[in-house]
C-alpha cells in the first residue's frame, strides 16, 4: 500500500472545468427506451423517483406506422392522435403526472424533420387513422419539399432532401412551422418538461427556432450528428444557441480510452473537439449507437464491465448533462436483431428488458452526481496506473475507477472532511456495503476489485439523512393582473442525498407544480412541503400579488357557441391583454364542437381550419371529443385558442383503472372529468366476446361489473360485454356506481 499525492491538471482542463455549467446541465436522466407509458409511471414511483435521476427521456408520443420495427416511432403519421405503441393519450397524461409527483421531469422525444413513407403494415396507423405518403391528416402534398438524394456536403440538400426517402417537411412554410408549435405546446401543456429533437441537422436552425417560438420556446436538447467532412452549416456549434446538443465524439472518446488507457481522460473536455459542457448532452451510447448508427467506437451493454465503469466516469466528471441508457436485449450482428422492436410490456420485471439504469454502479452514482453538482471541478485527479484514475469534487465526493485486470489497494488524498462513507458502489443500496474512513487528513483508503470502481460523497454516510430544499418558481410572475393564470412550479425542489417523493400545496393539491388565477386584486400566500425518500421535509412560501388594471383587447366582446350550448351565446371574460375565457362543460357527445362569435349573430365568427389551434374568419366548425369541466381560452391578438380541463373535481374514489379484452386485460388510467366522473379514451375492436370491467387498484381487490347489463355497477359484478368498434369513451360515476360508453 502506497500513499499518492494529488497531481495538477493541466492549465487548459482546470480551464475548462472551471466554466459554469447551465443550469439544465448537472444532474442525470434516463431514456427508457421503447418503455410503455404504464410501466415509465411505475418506474418513476418505485425507482427513478427514489434514485434521484433528474428526467426521464420518452419515446415519441405521436402516432405512428403499424410495424414491429423500434425505428416505427420515427415514422409519425400525424401529431393530432397521442396513441402510440407505448399507450394512449389518457395513459400518457397519467405517466406524466405520476412521474411529476415522485419528482421526476418528462422529455419527450419528437419527430418533426419528417414524415412516415413504410407501408408494411398498411395505409393505417397504430392508432387508426388513415394515411398515405405526402397525405397525413395535418399535412398534404404542398407541404413537403420535392424529392431528391442528399449530399452531406450541401447544407441545403441536406435540410430539404429526404431522410431514408421519408417525405421532408417543408419548415420554411409558416403553416408547417405553426402546426408543429401547436404539437409542442399540446404535450407542454400536459405537463411535459422538455424535448430532444430528432434529426436536427436535416432542419435550419432558424426553423426550429421558428417553430420553438410558436410552441412558447420550451427546454429542448437536439440530436445533431456532427459527423466529420460533412458542410460547416449543420455542424453542431451551430444549434447550441437553441438548447444543448447531443455530443456524439463524448461516447467515442470515452469508449476509446476504456479500451486503451483510462488515465488520458482526467482531461476530458473542449480541448479534445468536444463542445463546451454547458452546450453538451452526453452519453456512453443512446439507442441509435448501440445499433451501429451515427458512427463507429461503441461501449453497449454488450461491453460488460466496461460500459459499467464508463457510465460510473460519466457521472462523476464535471462535464455536460449526462443521459444513461436503458435498453432491451437485441441480436447486435443482424439486421433482424438492430431492426427488432422491444418486448412485451412489463419493464424490469419482464424478459428482455436490460434496465441499466438499475445496475447498481449506475443508479447510485446518480446520488453521487446530485450531491455533487454545486462543486463542478475536478480535484485531487490521480493517475495510479495506465488504466486506474481517481479523482475528487470539492470536498463533496470522490470516486476511484480500475480499469485493471487486478485489484489495486490505494491510499489517497480526498479532500473530504474527517469521517466514515458509504461505499455507494459496494452494494445494490448506497449504504448496503463497505464503510470507507477519511482521517483528520483527507486520506482514505480505498480496495478497489480488478473492473470495479469506488465512490464515496457526503450525502451517503452510516445513519445519515439530509433535509430536502423546497423551491417554487411563479410563471409569469408574481406580480400579475386580476384574472391571469400563474404556475406555481415546485419541481426545482432538490435533496442533497436523495429525492424528492411528494409534494403537498396548501391549496390541497398534491402535484409537482400548480396553477392559481387570481379572481380580485389583492395578495395570496401559497405554501407546498416537499417530502424526501426518507421522510424528511421542507416548506417554501410564495406571495402572489394580484392588480386589477384595465386589459387590451381586439375584440370589444366575445361568445362561445357549440354544441355544448345548444349553440347559444355564452359570453367570455377579458381576463388578461388579449386574452378571453370561460368555462364550459363537454359531454362528449357524437360530432361535438364549437366556434367563436364576436356580435353573437354570426356577422363576425370564428373556426379552425387546419384543427391546429389557429383561428380563421368564418373558419370551420371545431371539433373535439373532450369530456369534462373545461376552461376555454382565445387569445385575439395571436388567434389562438385552447382547451384546459379545470382541478378541483371530487370524487370517492382516489384512482380506477378499465381492464378487457381490448388492452389485453391490462390496466388504463381512467382521468377524473368531473365530479365523480371518471373517463377514459379506448379504442374497440368489436371482436366476438368483446369485454371488460373497472378495477380500483389494478389488482382485482375492489372492481366492478354489471350483473344486469343496465348500466349500474355492482362489485364483483359480470364482465360487461360491447360489440361496439372504434375510439370510444368509457365514463364512470364513482358516486352513483354506474357506467356509459359513447
Amino acid at each position: 500500500m502506497k500513499l499518492k499525492q494529488s497531481v495538477k491538471m493541466l492549465s487548459s482542463a482546470a480551464a475548462l472545468l472551471a466554466a459554469s455549467q447551465s443550469a439544465s446541465a448537472g444532474s442525470a436522466f434516463v431514456h427508457l427506451f421503447e418503455w410503455s407509458w404504464n410501466d415509465i409511471a411505475q418506474e418513476c414511483e418505485t425507482f427513478l423517483g427514489p434514485k434521484g435521476f433528474d428526467a426521464v427521456q420518452i419515446s415519441p408520443p405521436s402516432e405512428h406506422v403499424n410495424i414491429s420495427q423500434w425505428w416505427a416511432r420515427y415514422q409519425p403519421i400525424t401529431y393530432q392522435n397521442l396513441t402510440s405503441r407505448s399507450g394512449t393519450e389518457t395513459e400518457l397524461q397519467n405517466m406524466i403526472n405520476r412521474c411529476h409527483a415522485a419528482g421526476v421531469k418528462i422529455y419527450a422525444d419528437i419527430v418533426v424533420n419528417q414524415m412516415a413513407n413504410n407501408l408494411d403494415g398498411g395505409n393505417t396507423g397504430i392508432g387508426g387513422t388513415p394515411w398515405s405518403p405526402r397525405n397525413y391528416p395535418e399535412f398534404g402534398p404542398q407541404h413537403f419539399h420535392p424529392s431528391c438524394d442528399t449530399n452531406y456536403g450541401d447544407a441545403n440538400s441536406v435540410w430539404s432532401c429526404e431522410l431514408y426517402g421519408m417525405p421532408d417537411l417543408d419548415h420554411s412554410l409558416p403553416y408547417v412551422r405553426d402546426t408543429i408549435g401547436a404539437y409542442i405546446k399540446r404535450l407542454s401543456d400536459m405537463g411535459v418538461d422538455g424535448f430532444r429533437i430528432d434529426a436536427s441537422k436535416h432542419m435550419p436552425p432558424a426553423d426550429i427556432q421558428g417553430f420553438l417560438n410558436a410552441a412558447g420556446n420550451p427546454w429542448v436538447f437536439l440530436e445533431v450528428i456532427g459527423a466529420a467532412g460533412e458542410a460547416s452549416e449543420i455542424q453542431p456549434p451551430n444549434y447550441t444557441y437553441l438548447g444543448p446538443v447531443t455530443e456524439m465524439g463524448y461516447g467515442t472518446a470515452v469508449a476509446g480510452n476504456f479500451n486503451g488507457q483510462i488515465k488520458h481522460l482526467l482531461n476530458l473536455g473542449e480541448s479534445w473537439g468536444l463542445l463546451p459542457s454547458n452546450d453538451a448532452l452526453v452519453f456512453i451510447d443512446n439507442h441509435d449507437r448501440e445499433r451501429g448508427h451515427g458512427g463507429n467506437g461503441n461501449l453497449t451493454y454488450h461491453s460488460g464491465a466496461k460500459y459499467n465503469l464508463a457510465n460510473v466516469f460519466m457521472l462523476a466528471y464535471p462535464y455536460g448533462y449526462p443521459k444513461v441508457m436503458s435498453s432491451y436485449q437485441f441480436d447486435p450482428n443482424t439486421t433482424a436483431g438492430t431492426d427488432m422492436g422491444p418486448p412485451a410490456p412489463g419493464g424490469c420485471d419482464a424478459n428482455g428488458w436490460v434496465c441499466q439504469h438499475r445496475w447498481g454502479n449506475i443508479a447510485n452514482m446518480v446520488g453521487f452526481r446530485n450531491y455533487t453538482l454545486d462543486a463542478w471541478s475536478l480535484d485531487n485527479a490521480v493517475t495510479i496506473s495506465d488504466n486506474a484514475i481517481a479523482f475528487g469534487r470539492g470536498d463533496k465526493g470522490f470516486v476511484v475507477i480500475n480499469n485493471e485486470s487486478q485489484s489495486i489497494s490505494e491510499t489517497l488524498y480526498t479532500g473530504m472532511p474527517e469521517g466514515s462513507y458509504c461505499d455507494i458502489l459496494a452494494g445494490e443500496d448506497e449504504c448496503s456495503g463497505t464503510l470507507i474512513q477519511v482521517d483528520a487528513s483527507g486520506n482514505a483508503t480505498f480496495n478497489v476489485p480488478a473492473e470495479s470502481a469506488s465512490a464515496i460523497h457526503g450525502g451517503a454516510v452510516p445513519g445519515g439523512n439530509q433535509t430536502p430544499t423546497a423551491q417554487i418558481i411563479a410563471a409569469p410572475g408574481t406580480e400579475v393582473s386580476v384574472g391571469t393564470q400563474v404556475t406555481l412550479d415546485a419541481s426545482g425542489s432538490s435533496d442533497p442525498d436523495g429525492s424528492i417523493v411528494s409534494y403537498q400545496w396548501s391549496t390541497g393539491a398534491s402535484s409537482a407544480a400548480i396553477s392559481v388565477t387570481p379572481q380580485s386584486a389583492g395578495s395570496t400566500t401559497y405554501t407546498v412541503t416537499v417530502t424526501d425518500n426518507q421522510g424528511a421535509t421542507d416548506d417554501e412560501s410564495l406571495t402572489i400579488s394580484a392588480t386589477d388594471g384595465g386589459a387590451a383587447s381586439n375584440f370589444e366582446q366575445l361568445y362561445f357557441r357549440g354544441t355544448a350550448n345548444s349553440w347559444d351565446t355564452t359570453a367570455m371574460s377579458l381576463v388578461a391583454d388579449y386574452t378571453w375565457q370561460t368555462e364550459v362543460y363537454f359531454d362528449g357527445q357524437a360530432n361535438q364542437r364549437f366556434k367563436f362569435d364576436v356580435f353573437g349573430d354570426w356577422s363576425y365568427n370564428f373556426g379552425d381550419n387546419g384543427a391546429d389551434g389557429t383561428l380563421e374568419q368564418t373558419g370551420g366548425d371545431i371539433f373535439t371529443n373532450v369530456i369534462g369541466h373545461y376552461q376555454v381560452t382565445v387569445n385575439d391578438q395571436q388567434l389562438t385558442y385552447q382547451l384546459q380541463p379545470l382541478d378541483g373535481f371530487s370524487s370517492n374514489w382516489s384512482g380506477v383503472y378499465v381492464r378487457g379484452t381490448f388492452n389485453n386485460w391490462g390496466c388504463t388510467a381512467m382521468t377524473l372529468v368531473d365530479d365523480n366522473t371518471w373517463a377514459a379514451s379506448v379504442t374497440l375492436d368489436g371482436q366476438s366476446n368483446q369485454r371488460y370491467k373497472f378495477d380500483r387498484h389494478c389488482d382485482w381487490s375492489d372492481n366492478y361489473g354489471d350483473n344486469n347489463a343496465d348500466g349500474s355497477l355492482e362489485t364483483n359484478g359480470a364482465d360487461i360485454f360491447d360489440a361496439s368498434n372504434g375510439v370510444k369513451t368509457l365514463q364512470l360515476n364513482d358516486a352513483s356506481l354506474t357506467h356509459a360508453r359513447f
